[in-house]
């Protein structure tokens, strides 16, 4: 059985990390809100510009069509690879759920013969996926979270992936984020950027009969160029937004179960030292009634 002193410093340091986990709740808790209403305010204008890429390029030539949108003519098998994920731990399993998929992914495009690379957003996947990836990786953008702004994330993470794309780095690119559902869910979510993905739109509308498809000015070809770095770049703001109020939910998680766990603790180490006390003062008492036995004898 463990001494009192043992008993005191363990019930001390379980105290202080209670305190510690308390606290980060209360600040995840607060993040999470600011996220969360950023992540749901950005997603119409996402899905609608993802909508009206598809609409135009229905009408668009495949001859004259960029390549962001119908991807090369004759691809080489490469795949780049943008993960998401967060730059600190104490989440639960937001980040390995993450890189357990990338490492599936790699391994099953390397079997088909892809020659796959990739991008790190957020240190905790450039951490664990370098060991064993560590060729592929060949950029990391870190701390994203603290000043996430649509002009930064079109600077450092999008002009640099749309260069390596025009220098025919890479023919298709795919993100994988946690998409934000509650503070107790977050959905994986794999989605090709390049090209543009083929989607069937529907022609018809429950009680309307045909919808007419709209009329745009100037050209689509027009449109396009200016259409599909912008969507690009939206694309890959709304995983960053939808990851990092996921990570702010899962920490917030993590930290309740955390603070939760600690008080179950403490309700035991405190019933094992008052009874070890218990115990201690017994045993005092019966030295000192045997002792004043013997005196008597």
């Amino acid at each position: 059985m463990a001494s009192l002193k043992a008993l005191r410093q363990r019930i001390r340091s379980v105290t202080n990390t209670r305190q510690i986990t308390k606290a980060m709740k209360m600040v995840a808790a607060a993040k999470l809100r600011r996220s969360q209403d950023r992540a749901l305010a950005t997603r119409p204008y996402s899905t609608q510009m993802g909508r009206m890429v598809q609409s135009i390029a229905a009408r668009v030539g495949k001859g004259s069509a960029p390549p962001l949108l119908v991807g090369r003519s004759e691809p080489h098998k490469r795949v780049e690879l943008v993960v998401f994920t967060a730059d600190r731990g104490l989440c639960g399993s937001f980040n390995s759920g993450v890189i357990r998929a990338v490492r599936a992914k790699m391994a099953e495009l390397r079997a088909a013969g892809f020659e796959v690379s990739l991008t790190c957003v957020g240190r905790k996947a450039n951490d664990v996926l370098k060991r064993q990836f560590g060729g592929s990786i060949h950029r990391v953008h870190t701390g994203m979270g603290k000043q996430l702004t649509f002009e930064r994330v079109e600077q450092e993470i999008v002009q640099p992936l749309l260069h390596d794309f025009e220098h025919e780095r890479f023919d298709s690119c795919f993100i994988v984020y946690n998409a934000f559902v509650s503070a107790m869910t977050q959905n994986l979510t794999w989605r090709q950027i390049i090209p543009v993905p083929e989607h069937k739109e529907q022609e018809q509308e429950e009680g309307h009969g045909a919808v007419s498809p709209p009329t745009y000015e100037p050209e689509e070809d027009e449109i396009l160029a200016d259409l599909l770095p912008r969507n690009v770049t939206v694309q890959i703001f709304q995983a960053l937004v939808e990851s990092d109020a996921s990570e702010n939910g899962a920490r917030m998680t993590a930290m309740d179960n955390a603070v939760r766990n600690a008080g179950g603790m403490l309700r035991r180490l405190q019933i094992t030292y008052n009874r070890t006390r218990q115990a201690a003062i017994t045993t005092e008492l019966m030295e000192i009634i045997s002792g004043s036995e013997s005196l008597k004898g």
